[in-house]
């Protein structure tokens, strides 16, 4: 029995001993898979954090892209009713009366005509023999180059330091770089 009762105890003891390193076993696989879960969850975290970033600065930017998208359009109906606003005053300018056009052109010639200057008038500027007998052509000793001018109507100043452009074109034009902000400003005032 002496015998029996060592084999009894080393086994108790083997037993005692696997029953240990199973119980350290699963000890250090749950401390294992706790960290793994901990370093998956702070992995996760971050990802979120990321992709929440990632959408937001998505969004944004859409949002951005959509103001500015709308900013355009808007400007370009600001610019068509501008656009429309100088194709009346264009209108207006042809249907002028006579008198009228003749005194605009005596102020334009008086203005910015210099002595022995050329004027050469639009193909369909109606008004040509009229200015040509305007006393400041004469004043002046102006040249007369009837309807040469590929100007859009009116009559430009040929002179032997500078050509000076006094078209209806080009006196829109210039009103309109002069004004267009004024007058929008004006028209949306909101």
């Amino acid at each position: 029995m002496g015998i029996e009762n060592v084999v009894a105890r080393i086994i108790s003891d083997a037993e005692s001993a696997a029953d240990n390193a199973v119980s350290a076993a699963e000890k250090r696989a749950a401390e294992i898979v706790a960290e793994a879960e901990k370093q998956a969850g702070r992995a996760k975290l971050g990802t979120e954090a990321e992709v929440n970033a990632k959408c937001k600065a998505l969004s944004d930017g859409m949002l951005a892209q959509s103001r500015l998208d709308g900013a355009k359009q808007l400007l370009a109906q600001k610019r068509r009713v501008i656009d429309s606003v100088y194709a009346r005053v264009r209108e207006k300018l042809n249907k002028l009366p006579k008198q009228e056009i003749l005194k605009l052109s005596a102020r334009l010639l008086e203005q910015y005509a210099e002595e022995g200057d050329e004027i050469a008038f639009a193909p369909d500027f109606a008004y040509a023999k009229d200015v040509a007998a305007l006393d400041e052509v004469k004043s002046k000793k102006l040249k007369v180059k009837p309807n040469d001018a590929k100007v859009d109507g009116g009559f430009v100043l040929r002179g032997k330091k500078a050509d000076k452009d006094l078209s209806f074109g080009s006196l829109i034009a210039a009103d309109r770089e002069e004004y267009q902000s004024e007058l929008a400003l004006k028209i949306f005032n909101d």
